[in-house]
């Protein structure tokens, strides 16, 4: 064979070899999607009746149970089954929200702030309280509603969770240069450095006593990332043991009409 037919062969094998493989990628993470739907909808099916059950046997609404004990584990079995539903769910939205891109038009910060806070009212216990900082009218972003809502709301739940007893979570939007920077900010233990990006991936948490004692799965975080990108955005962590953490993402400034 002729040298440039042999190097013509080299070149051309690994890039015949390239294509099936993004094929193959391309395959396996639609199976994956695939999979999380049916495994979500198979998981969900059940989970509401077991939660639409314990309802009934906690309301004692076909008469009493008897011992005390039986209205105790209703309560158990519906909070338990509340925690997987909402696991589920947060499989299935990280799922979705992979490669997705979403439309965003002009958007008011201010109600979203305010739909936000409300949405994780339960959140804010140990004294606890939420506060927009600025008093300047709030700019307009372009943004999905859905996705800005998300983002804050997910935001906004960690944050209380790790602020100190009666301590304070601010969330703040910063105009600059045709964008607006929006942050929600604690004033809790905070994180190592190393930790950050580690807790954007799903299934991680961060390794201090703190973060070890909250329940929860560590999906919140990349559910925000992800819903971040599909809006254009990145979500950025900053933060070091005892300065709390800040969660900011960047958003377009929507025109002025």
């Amino acid at each position: 064979m002729p040298a440039a037919a042999r190097t013509a062969t080299a070149i051309a094998a690994p890039l015949a070899d390239a294509r099936p493989r993004r094929r193959t990628d391309k395959a396996l993470e639609d199976q994956k999607r695939a999979f999380l739907r049916l495994v979500s909808h198979e998981l969900r099916t059940p989970l509401n009746s077991i939660l639409g059950f314990s309802e009934i046997l906690g309301a004692e609404l076909y008469g009493p149970l008897g011992a005390p004990q039986y209205k105790e584990y209703a309560d158990i079995i519906r909070g338990s089954g509340k925690k997987l539903l909402k696991l589920v769910n947060q499989v299935l939205e990280i799922g979705r929200l992979e490669g997705l891109e979403l439309e965003v038009g002009p958007e008011a910060l201010e109600p979203a702030f305010d739909d936000a806070i409300a949405s994780v009212a339960g959140d804010f216990t140990r004294g606890v309280r939420p506060r927009i900082v600025g008093d300047e009218a709030l700019p307009m972003v372009l943004a999905d509603p859905w996705g800005l809502r998300t983002v804050l709301t997910h935001l906004l739940h960690n944050a209380a969770l790790f602020a100190p007893d009666g301590g304070e979570v601010r969330l703040r939007a910063e105009a600059r240069d045709g964008y607006v920077d929006i942050s929600v900010e604690d004033d809790g233990e905070g994180v190592e450095a190393a930790d950050l990006a580690r807790l954007m991936r799903p299934f991680e948490q961060g390794q201090n006593a703190l973060v070890r004692r909250v329940e929860g799965a560590g999906l919140g975080l990349p559910i925000c990332d992800l819903t971040c990108r599909a809006m254009g955005a990145r979500l950025q962590l900053v933060s070091e043991p005892g300065k709390g953490l800040t969660a900011r993402f960047r958003l377009k400034a929507a025109p002025r009409a």
